[in-house]
């Protein structure tokens, strides 16, 4: 059930996309705030520590290439995974190399994902204003409501999709040390850029500060 969590997340997001016609940037902000703080101390706290409690050092290398690996997405995806996306209303053409982009992202993310962990929750929650942000610009462009439902669903499975290959496949099992290592860069990109982002000139105000601790300390419990 709970790698079900991330697919529910996508269709939690877009379904309220649907529903509210007129978004207010506050509150996504907020929510984009919480998710990054959520995500940063569940890597914190679940990942690091295993990736290098085998001792040795060479995995940082991997989890420097998960940081690069990030960027080189995000510069077909447009920053989506942090709440940008740079479309404009009117382009007919579909961005299929920003959609890739995100799917290659959320496939990555969903490998280490195996079993009852924080990482599990916080991308879950991560998947729900990116699945907003998105399902905005698919209603804007005007994009056919069966198109729009099926590219939705195609994203949802890929973070599972990605627990099921690393679960079943022996090639990923074997290295999963590297996976999380990777993922983890990738994951403290994206939750950085979102913590620093959130704030307008970098200055926080108190309800940024008070969800972004409250994420924080809610990822260390779970």
């Amino acid at each position: 059930m709970n790698l079900l969590l991330p697919f529910i997340a996508v269709f939690l997001g877009a379904g309220t996309a649907w529903l509210i016609k007129t978004p207010h940037a506050g509150r996504i902000k907020l929510l984009l705030a919480f998710s990054g703080a959520f995500l940063l101390s569940s890597v914190a706290h679940e990942f690091l520590p295993e990736i290098f409690e085998s001792g040795d050092h060479h995995v940082s290398m991997f989890l420097i290439g998960g940081v690069f690996i990030q960027i080189i997405l995000e510069f077909f995806s447009k920053g989506a995974e942090h709440g940008h996306l740079h479309i404009h209303k009117e382009a007919r053409n579909f961005p299929y190399l920003l959609f890739a982009s995100l799917c290659l992202h959320s496939l990555l993310e969903g490998m280490p994902l195996q079993g009852d962990t924080g990482m599990v929750y916080g991308i879950a929650i991560h998947k729900i204003p990116i699945a907003f942000i998105f399902a905005s610009f698919l209603i804007n462009s005007k994009t056919a409501i069966w198109r729009a439902v099926l590219i939705i669903l195609v994203f949802a499975v890929m973070s599972p999709l990605g627990s099921i290959l690393a679960g079943e496949l022996d090639f990923f099992s074997s290295y999963m040390t590297p996976i999380k290592a990777i993922v983890a860069g990738i994951v403290l990109h994206v939750s950085t850029t979102l913590i620093l982002e959130s704030s307008e000139a970098h200055k926080f105000n108190l309800a940024k500060i008070v969800v972004m601790i409250l994420g924080a300390v809610l990822a260390f419990a779970i």
